[in-house]
């Protein structure tokens, strides 16, 4: 009985995996650019902040705590946003 488990176990895990890889790979036209716009995270950021000091003035200390956890993650993501724009390789390096 368990080797029958098992052995149905491995065989969905590989009908799994090769069903995975005959799938086509989206491209990145498909899959749709993302941009960067440093700019409006930074002003996001700014407006999370100014909320979260609201909330904590008006006593709400849980809601400012998750809209800091908010705009830490935009932040988050401006800081990879940026460096990956310096980190890209130029088409034409000089």
């Amino acid at each position: 009985m368990r080797r029958r488990i098992a052995a149905f176990a491995v065989s969905a895990l590989l009908a799994g995996g090769t069903a995975a890889m005959t799938l086509p790979a989206q491209t990145a036209v498909a899959a749709g650019h993302v941009t960067c716009h440093p700019d409006e995270l930074s002003r996001q950021i700014a407006e999370l902040k100014n909320k979260a000091a609201e909330q904590k003035r008006h006593g709400q200390r849980e809601a400012a705590r998750r809209t800091l956890a908010q705009a830490d993650a935009l932040q988050r993501k401006l800081h990879m946003c940026v460096k990956s724009d310096e980190d890209a390789s130029k088409p034409f390096p000089r």
